[in-house]
């Protein structure tokens, strides 16, 4: 089925939560661990606090200690469950990802990685490696946290990637020709848009790819979080009293992290509300060709091998 935007609000979760069923998300995940990014606020908050109740192993992938801290704090309290673990790490930076990563892989298992870290920056800014940041947060980081991760997942039964995406990325038509954005005026909502639409169609290459593993990921409506606040100001003011809270915003994540109904269904699919839904609009010509896909594919293994080659170990 098609959504109408009105579906994005909170309203759009009432009814479509008429239809969910409560024992899906009724499930003990104790042994099971999962790394959520981007966890001290918003959809990443509220998805690591729901898996923490049902007894998972979450650890926390932050950038900013002091909030994180605070975070994890609210999450063992609220839930009395000790195995909640923190890593400060910032997924603009692709060499501390793979330090992180390679560390990782040699102190825990992973069944569960949920890409949730994301930025919408306004203008054009660079990281210090002089990488445009909605790019190396949104595409790159996720690329390189998710393949740096791979050997591991592989390794458990049942393992899952679930990537938080954004319906905005329905506007957007894949374009490799700039993923920088140096060309023209830089739009922020439309550069983000444009690393949401890359974020579907890496999932669907790693769900063709990497075939023991299931890789989804979804649109969380429009919730009210720190991101939408900050990054989205005027509509945040108009729209503030429909917007969904960051529960509802997370409640798909949380089903594609823990049921066992959603690996029922085909790996690399868009989900809103635990259903699977189109990822073009009817008669939008936002369709790429698969060369496009394996070049964002190249240029996104290119560029997370240089940033490896010069980390240490």
């Amino acid at each position: 089925f098609l959504t109408g935007v009105s579906d994005l609000f909170r309203s759009g979760y009432e009814s479509a939560s008429k239809h969910f069923n409560p024992a899906d998300v009724e499930v003990n995940v104790a042994g099971r661990s999962f790394l959520v990014t981007g966890a001290n606020s918003g959809i990443g908050k509220a998805t690591a606090k729901e898996i923490a109740r049902r007894g998972g192993t979450v650890h926390l992938v932050c950038r900013n200690k002091e909030r994180a801290e605070v975070a994890k704090g609210e999450i063992v309290t609220e839930t009395g469950n000790q195995n909640i673990f923190l890593h400060i790490v910032d997924i603009s930076n692709p060499k501390e990802i793979w330090k992180f990563a390679e560390k990782f892989k040699n102190e825990h298992k992973l069944n569960v990685l949920i890409n949730n870290a994301g930025c919408m920056v306004n203008n054009r800014e660079l990281t210090e490696d002089g990488l445009e940041k909605n790019f190396a947060t949104n595409t790159l980081g996720t690329y390189i946290l998710t393949t740096a991760l791979l050997p591991l997942l592989e390794k458990e039964a049942d393992a899952r990637v679930i990537t938080v995406s954004s319906g905005g990325m329905l506007v957007q038509k894949l374009n490799i020709s700039d993923l920088q954005s140096g060309n023209g005026t830089f739009d922020g909502t439309m550069v983000y848009a444009q690393n949401k639409r890359q974020q579907v169609v890496l999932t669907e290459q790693w769900a063709k790819a990497h075939k023991n593993i299931h890789f989804s990921v979804m649109h969380p409506g429009w919730a009210d979080t720190p991101a939408v606040r900050s990054s989205m100001p005027d509509f945040y003011q108009k729209m503030k009293d429909s917007l969904r809270t960051e529960a509802q915003g997370a409640d798909t994540v949380v089903w594609l992290a823990i049921s066992s109904e959603a690996t029922k269904l085909p790996s690399g699919l868009f989900f809103q509300d635990r259903q699977p839904v189109p990822t073009h609009l009817p008669l939008a010509s936002t369709h790429s060709s698969p060369e496009d896909e394996e070049k964002l594919m190249e240029v996104l293994e290119e560029f997370s091998q240089k940033f490896k080659s010069t980390s240490p170990g």
